[in-house]
């Protein structure tokens, strides 16, 4: 498998079902088909349209989409999105609401790396704009970064995070969504050993593997059953020859989506056929709920080789963080040395991929941590999406959190009397 030429076939194969889609639509829709009583060319047109942007989806970085936004003085603001912090791998960004002052609450999102982009986020960046100014990683697609620019396993991702949390400085309130959680921990312990005054107010964990065996999952025990030599055989490929990144080792974000659409092939095999069905009777849109999801959920990304591998092997079979034995270059991050920031862990009572257990684990860990400066939550009835994205976070979860960061904000009195507004 791990060869350019598969990497290649992989990229040919999607195409050639984008290709099939736009072709049946452009055919079905001749018009001197309308005269045709027989629905066959409508199903055909209506097939090919939702093939084609389906396939198309796969490829394509989706936008942030956040262009405005409605302020206090009921007029709308333009948001700019600024870059920070460049690297190689991965950005640093700024939402900044252009003409609003600057608000009480500084907020930094880390986004998984975990075949989906930072954009996965959108609807909690939307969120938290309302009286928080927010910054959020973005991580970049392996394929397009050249194999000059080195190696990029979890302990570089992990320094990443430093390097961020040290530029916005100590009045940061950091919320760490799924895949991140546990090196987001570690990053922070590493700063309360090497520059304690860079360290964040709150660092919130929500759905993170901290202790995959806590309360084993499918993807935990998946994790357990194959062999390291079975997944770097299996997954990883050369990037081909039609992006910057060729000859790099990845984990395609294409295997990643066949993963995910195969753990519910059911499921999306109904919304797919469902969605034909609309765009049949002329009831879908560009917009629709199947599109806004499926534009989101399609667009993957590549993972470095090294960063993938890492994470398996590290944090869910050696249970590295777990076990307070990570190593960051060369130094042994103990997380017992966190004492200053007040931790938070969420999680969902029906989430099926970091299930209930596995980020409350991060609480125990913390055994240098006051009890007064720990929290956690469990939604009621919540999946993995919804406690970062859905009603459940819009409703419970970001007030609680947001009423968090102000309990424990290291801003003056003064200025954190205005942040008590929970939006």
């Amino acid at each position: 498998m791990r060869y350019m030429m598969t990497y290649d076939l992989m990229e040919s194969m999607r195409n050639t079902n984008q290709w099939l889609g736009a072709t049946a639509n452009t055919f079905a829709s001749y018009p001197a088909f309308a005269m045709v009583p027989n629905p066959v060319f409508n199903w055909m047109a209506a097939w090919g349209e939702v093939t084609e942007r389906t396939f198309k989806r796969m490829v394509a970085k989706p936008d942030w989409g956040i262009r405005t936004f409605t302020c206090e003085d009921g007029k709308d603001h333009l948001v700019e999105i600024t870059s920070v912090l460049e690297r190689p791998f991965g950005d640093l960004i700024h939402f900044r609401v252009n003409g609003r002052e600057e608000q009480p609450r500084k907020v930094l999102l880390v986004a998984p790396m975990s075949g989906h982009y930072a954009t996965l986020l959108r609807s909690t960046v939307k969120s938290l704009l309302v009286n928080c100014e927010v910054y959020i990683t973005d991580w970049h697609n392996a394929r397009d970064i050249p194999v000059s620019e080195g190696k990029f396993d979890i302990e570089d991702y992990t320094l990443y995070l430093v390097d961020f949390m040290k530029e916005l400085g100590p009045d940061t309130h950091v919320v760490a969504v799924c895949q991140p959680a546990p090196l987001t921990l570690a990053a922070t312990a590493y700063l309360a050993e090497k520059d304690p005054k860079a360290q964040p107010s709150t660092l919130t964990l929500i759905g993170g593997p901290v202790d995959p065996d806590a309360t084993p999952t499918e993807v935990t025990d998946f994790g357990r059953r194959v062999t390291m030599g079975q997944l770097e055989e299996t997954m990883i490929q050369r990037v081909g020859f039609k992006y910057k990144g060729v000859g790099r080792m990845v984990y395609p974000g294409l295997l990643q989506l066949a993963s995910f659409m195969s753990m519910n092939a059911e499921r999306h095999g109904k919304a797919f056929s469902d969605q034909i069905h609309r765009v049949m009777r002329g009831e879908a849109s560009d917009h629709d709920a199947h599109n806004r999801f499926y534009d989101e959920y399609l667009a993957v990304m590549d993972m470095t080789a090294e960063f993938y591998l890492s994470t398996v092997e590290r944090v869910f079979k050696n249970r590295e963080i777990a076990r307070n034995e990570f190593v960051v270059d060369g130094h042994k991050v103990d997380i017992g040395k966190i004492t200053d920031v007040a931790v938070k862990t969420v999680e969902g009572a029906n989430d099926d991929i970091s299930a209930p257990g596995q980020c409350i684990a991060a609480l125990d860990l913390c055994t240098g941590l006051p009890d007064s400066k720990k929290a956690s939550h469990v939604e009621p009835g919540a999946g993995h999406y919804g406690i970062f994205a859905g009603r459940s976070w819009r409703d419970n979860i970001r007030p609680l959190v947001i009423e968090f960061m102000n309990e424990n904000s290291r801003k003056p009195k003064r200025r954190a009397a205005n942040s008590n507004k929970v939006a």
